[in-house]
């Protein structure tokens, strides 16, 4: 086959209700920076004043009458210098701004790193966004350096702090006032605080549109809305975007990733966009999302509490998408090919069964014996088709085992990477992006709890290390391939009260493909 496939007709839907409205994937808070002396701090002109304090006297470095609220505040006891802690003080007297936000990122440094100082951000924020603020300006309490890293940040945190749903929610909370915030910084940080920003910002809106789309309910957010959504961004970024139906699938030989769509009455779609900044003959990185609309688990079908969160089992393939938004708008001089396999996983007369047989497009037979490991399934097919592309890395992303949020809960994601080189990059950009990941091992050992009597190989070991099992199964579909694979069950989205998509890990993916830029 070529490298670009025609895509047969597209079939015929009419499952999703008409009112689709596009995800314009544009953060419409405007963050900039400005010059800002530290003694004129209290003639700023604003609604509201935020100030990142930390070390063990930061009120030295505030020009009065700053320095004597916080100084007055810090002797009462009704603010300390502790990571967490926050204090707002309303029409403070000599103060140009009526609303003034003390956020403490902890008393060990006088200059905190960018995960601190977005932390004290996100405290203060807490502090304002039901408030009548509509600009805001953020600033360190003193006379301290900020560079791209803390501008970033701040975007991030104010996106993510003023984020609200609405797509299928008209009685959510009115959108709040806040939507202009200024970082204040010294003439000698402007370039660098200038990039973060822009950094930032694309950061942000990629962030918004994975979390629009995996908050969407699946009867909204179907395979061909996913699509739909990638074909829009090709033509705002002018990105070459195809998208092959069934019978291209079959044509392709992809018998694992048909197999999970055949229960479903949802049209499965397979979408790969191409971004290209740098020359035909530069390898490109190849980024492959999960992107199952909706998991009931099939004929191995899951218990039917919190079944609702399993509208996020696309959550990789929002993330692809997120990327490739960030990266579009930052327009770097590198090729990057998105991929997404996408389709519902039902039971149902036609569904796959445990102890079926299937041949993947590597020509690999595989021994479904669990029908709620579908993910891998749909996965190694996209890994095997990303072969054409002769890519510099690989990386896959999905929410695919319970076992990687019981190994690491949901600080982390998982990280498998058989190459050191790959690994060190992927755990580098994450560090980069505030956006942690943790390697896990990948020793042959695990690999042989996926021996089949009638296969190449089973689909699921035992329950003991399933993360692990899990990535050995991609890593059978790796072998031409520098690849990486990135377990986000517990970190793309949130249950309980704050229910919802986190955009993660679109900061990680971000930083690693604009790495690549560096490295090349």
């Amino acid at each position: 086959e070529s490298n670009n496939i025609a895509a047969s007709k597209l079939e015929s839907f009419s499952g999703v209700p008409e009112q689709q409205a596009s995800i314009k994937g544009s953060a419409i808070m405007d963050v900039r920076h400005h010059v800002c002396a530290p003694d004129a701090l209290a003639a700023m002109s604003c609604d509201a004043l935020l100030l990142v304090v930390a070390g063990d006297r930061p009120d030295k470095a505030l020009a009065a009458p700053l320095a004597a609220i916080l100084k007055a505040a810090l002797a009462g006891g009704d603010f300390e210098l502790k990571a967490g802690k926050a204090l707002y003080v309303h029409a403070p007297q000599g103060v140009k701004a009526q609303r003034v936000v003390f956020a403490a990122a902890g008393a060990g440094s006088a200059t905190p790193g960018a995960k601190a100082f977005r932390s004290a951000v996100l405290k203060g924020l807490a502090q304002l966004k039901d408030g009548g603020a509509k600009h805001l300006a953020v600033a360190w309490g003193g006379d301290v350096e900020l560079d791209a890293a803390h501008a970033e940040a701040l975007v991030t945190a104010v996106h993510d702090a003023t984020y609200v749903y609405r797509y299928t929610k008209p009685s959510a909370p009115a959108a709040g006032k806040l939507a202009k915030v200024s970082l204040l910084c010294r003439q000698a940080d402007t370039k660098a605080v200038g990039q973060g920003l822009k950094r930032g910002q694309a950061i942000a809106n990629g962030m918004l549109l994975a979390r629009e789309c995996a908050n969407r309910p699946a009867n909204h957010c179907t395979p061909t809305y996913l699509a739909e959504q990638a074909k829009k961004l090709g033509k705002e970024y002018g990105c070459k975007v195809d998208v092959l139906d069934r019978k291209a699938v079959e044509k392709l030989g992809m018998g694992s990733f048909l197999a999970v769509a055949q229960g479903s009455h949802e049209p499965l779609r397979f979408i790969v966009a191409h971004y290209n900044g740098a020359g035909a003959k530069v390898a490109p990185v190849v980024l492959v999302g999960k992107g199952i609309t909706f998991d009931t688990g099939g004929i191995s079908i899951k218990p039917s509490a919190e079944m609702d969160e399993m509208k996020f089992d696309m959550g990789g393939a929002a993330s692809v998408l997120g990327t490739l938004r960030a990266v579009a708008e930052l327009k770097p001089k590198l090729n990057l090919v998105c991929i997404i396999p996408t389709c519902e996983n039902m039971p149902g007369g036609a569904a796959v069964k445990p102890g079926d047989v299937v041949t993947s497009m590597s020509g690999q037979t595989i021994e479904i014996l669990n029908t709620d490991a579908e993910g891998r399934l749909i996965l190694c097919d996209a890994l095997t088709y990303a072969e054409r592309f002769k890519p510099a890395v690989v990386v896959d992303i999905a929410t695919l085992t319970g076992a990687c949020v019981v190994a690491l809960g949901h600080h982390h994601s998982g990280l498998f990477c058989a190459d050191d080189a790959v690994a060190e990059q992927m755990l580098d950009a994450s560090r980069a992006a505030l956006d942690p990941c943790w390697r896990m091992p990948l020793d042959e050992e695990y690999d042989e709890a996926l021996k089949s009597n009638f296969a190449d190989m089973a689909n699921v070991g035992p329950r003991a290390g399933g993360a692990i099992t899990a990535a050995m199964f991609l890593k059978r579909f790796t072998a031409k391939l520098p690849w990486a694979h990135l377990d986000v069950a517990g970190t793309a989205w949130r249950s309980g009260a704050q229910k919802g998509a986190t955009g993660r890990p679109v900061g990680l993916l971000t930083h690693f493909v604009l790495g690549r830029v560096a490295d090349r």
